[in-house]
C-alpha cells in the first residue's frame, strides 16, 4: 500500500509544475419529437450555439436563482439573439473570469432534429469550465444548456489531466422572464423575474432535448514553468495549522489559491513579493487533501497537493 501511495505522489509531482492545455471538438445533436415533448411546432429550430470557457462555476449561468438584470441569457432564451451575451462574456474576459467567447460559425441550425459543431476549442487549466446555450425556438423563454462543465479530469497521468471523449444529455430550462406555457404562447413578461429552472412539466415533460459530445483531440504540457518555480518549497506538508512557502523572491509570485479536491476555492492570498518566505495559516480548513496553486505575474502557475490534518 505504501508503494502505491508513493507512486501516486510521484505521478502527481511529474505534472504539477506545468501549465496544460487541451483541444476539443464540441458537437451537439438535438432531439425534438411528439412522443417525448408533446408536440413539435411548425418552424421548429434552434438559435446559434453560443458559450464561453471560464474560471468559476455559475459565473455565466446559475440554475435555481433569478437571472441577473443583464440580458444575455434572457435574449438568447426569448429571441435567440447572442449580441448581449457576447458582450457580457467579453466583459468577463476583461476582468479575468473568462477566456474566450464561443459560437458556431453558421446560424441557426435548423429543424427540430439537427446538429451543430464548434471545432478546435482550446481550453487551459485556468479556464477549464465550459458553458453552452441555445434557444428552443419557438418558445416563450426556453433554452438548452450545458452549465459550467469541467473538462479537467483530476488525473494528471492521463491526457495531462484532461477528460477523454464523453457524451452527456442536455435538458431544457426556463429563463424565468416570460410566463408563456407552450411553444407558441404570446409574449407574457414575467415581472419580477423568477428563478431559472428545468422545464419538467408539459410540453417538455423533463425529457432531454439534445446530447453533446466533447471529443478530446490532444493536449500540451508546457515545462517553462519549471524554471520559475523550481526553487520554491512548501513545508511542513502535511500540516496541522500553518505551512511556509520559501524562496519566493524573484518569482513574481502574486497569488496563492487553495482548492478542495472538488474544485471549490477555500482560501486566497495576495502575495507581497518583496518577502522570501511566506507563512500561510490553514487552521480554519477542515482536515483533508487540498490543491495548492501558486500564480505569478506572468500567469504561470504551479499546483501541488497539500494535506491538512
Amino acid at each position: 500500500m505504501k508503494k502505491i501511495t508513493m507512486l501516486t505522489l510521484m505521478l502527481f509531482s511529474a505534472y504539477v509544475f506545468a501549465q496544460s492545455e487541451a483541444n476539443y471538438d464540441i458537437s451537439i445533436t438535438t432531439i425534438w419529437n411528439a412522443t417525448e415533448h408533446t408536440s413539435v411546432p411548425g418552424n421548429a429550430h434552434w438559435s446559434p450555439l453560443a458559450g464561453a470557457t471560464h474560471k468559476n462555476p455559475n459565473d455565466i449561468l446559475e440554475f435555481g436563482v433569478t437571472a441577473p438584470l443583464t440580458n444575455g441569457i434572457k435574449n438568447i432564451a426569448e429571441t435567440g439573439n447572442t449580441t448581449n451575451f457576447m458582450s457580457e462574456v467579453n466583459t468577463m474576459i476583461t476582468s479575468g473570469n473568462a477566456d474566450q467567447y464561443l459560437q458556431q460559425s453558421f446560424s441557426p441550425f435548423a429543424g427540430n432534429n439537427s446538429s451543430a459543431t464548434i471545432s478546435g476549442v482550446s481550453v487551459n487549466e485556468d479556464f477549464p469550465l465550459i458553458t453552452l446555450v441555445s434557444m428552443v425556438a419557438p418558445s416563450p423563454d426556453w433554452f438548452i444548456a450545458v452549465n459550467g462543465e469541467n473538462l479537467r479530469s483530476g488525473n494528471p497521468a492521463v491526457n495531462n489531466g484532461w477528460r477523454d471523449t464523453f457524451t452527456m444529455d442536455v435538458f431544457v430550462y426556463d429563463a424565468g422572464t416570460d410566463s408563456g406555457a407552450d411553444y407558441t404562447s404570446g409574449n407574457l413578461i414575467t415581472n419580477p423575474r423568477t428563478p431559472i429552472t428545468m422545464v419538467t412539466g408539459s410540453p417538455i415533460n423533463g425529457n432531454r432535448m439534445a446530447t453533446v459530445t466533447f471529443t478530446y483531440n490532444s493536449s500540451t504540457l508546457s515545462n517553462d514553468v519549471r524554471n520559475v518555480f523550481e526553487n520554491i518549497e512548501v513545508f511542513p506538508n502535511p500540516t496541522t495549522d500553518k505551512f511556509t512557502i520559501s524562496n519566493i523572491r524573484n518569482t513574481n509570485l502574486k497569488r496563492i489559491e487553495i482548492y478542495s479536491l472538488l474544485g471549490k476555492l477555500s482560501k486566497t492570498i495576495i502575495v507581497n513579493n518583496t518577502t522570501n518566505n511566506l507563512e500561510v495559516d490553514v487552521s480554519n480548513l477542515t482536515s483533508g487533501i487540498y490543491l495548492l496553486k501558486l500564480k505569478n505575474e506572468e500567469d504561470s502557475s504551479k499546483t501541488q497537493k497539500l494535506i491538512v490534518r
